[in-house]
């Protein structure tokens, strides 16, 4: 029993009783649960820090059994996002599948800097928020341990030609490979290159690079798919 200091954002937040909530709280070091009581109140000092998708330092009691919030300093609001519907309903899809892969007590520092990152991206950029939300799922599947082979072909190991995405062996093709992969995806040099970008890139980097429309929609295709399948769940 005793105080936590962390950072972290609101997952989702829930009502209970007149005043209360219980709110799902992203950390570097897994979720956690905890009730903020009084924070739905009109004057009280936790309403702000409570809503969903605000980052910020949380001081925790933690009791025998539960967690309960006792004060907060807000970072980041992205208020940006809470003004655009396009933008909330992306913000929304990605938190969800970051609640879906995140737990207690697990480190989960790099998931939070790429949710943060991308957040940023969709709140105080114009970029396309399918592009933004493509590369997401393929860095994420990386930081989850499914990792793409990006520097040869799965199945001979050339390095050159590299023309097919392999869902079921996990990385390229080359072009003779790729052609008797039935499940194997075409995809143009762009889209390699992007591919090829993402795994390797740093945090503050990721977005930081140009696709043709063409690239951007087999690259959609190709993040969507894969995260899917990895995580054996169907986003959209």
């Amino acid at each position: 029993m005793g105080i936590l200091k962390i950072k972290g954002i609101i997952l989702a937040e829930n009502n209970m009783s007149d005043y209360d909530k219980m709110v799902t709280i992203l950390t570097p070091n897994g979720k956690i649960g905890c009730a903020a009581k009084g924070s739905r109140r009109p004057k009280s000092s936790l309403m702000a820090g409570t809503q969903f998708l605000c980052f910020g330092d949380y001081m925790i009691y933690q009791g025998a059994s539960s967690y309960n919030l006792n004060s907060c300093d807000v970072i980041e609001v992205f208020y940006n996002i809470r003004t655009d519907l396009d933008k909330l309903n992306c913000a929304a899809h990605i938190t969800k599948i970051v609640n879906d892969v995140t737990d207690e007590n697990q480190n989960t520092y790099k998931i939070l800097q790429l949710f943060l990152n991308t957040l940023y991206m969709i709140s105080e950029t114009n970029e396309d928020l399918d592009f933004i939300t493509s590369v997401f799922k393929m860095k994420l599947a990386c930081l989850l341990g499914f990792m793409p082979v990006i520097d040869k072909c799965t199945s001979c190991n050339q390095k050159e030609e590299l023309k097919y995405f392999s869902l079921k062996d996990n990385g390229l093709k080359c072009d003779a490979c790729g052609r008797q992969d039935k499940g194997a995806i075409q995809i143009g040099e762009g889209t390699v290159t992007a591919i090829k970008y993402i795994v390797m890139a740093p945090p503050k980097k990721l977005f930081s690079f140009r696709l043709s429309e063409e690239s951007r929609k087999e690259l959609e295709l190709i993040s969507k798919l894969y995260l899917n399948e990895k995580l054996e769940k169907e986003y959209i």
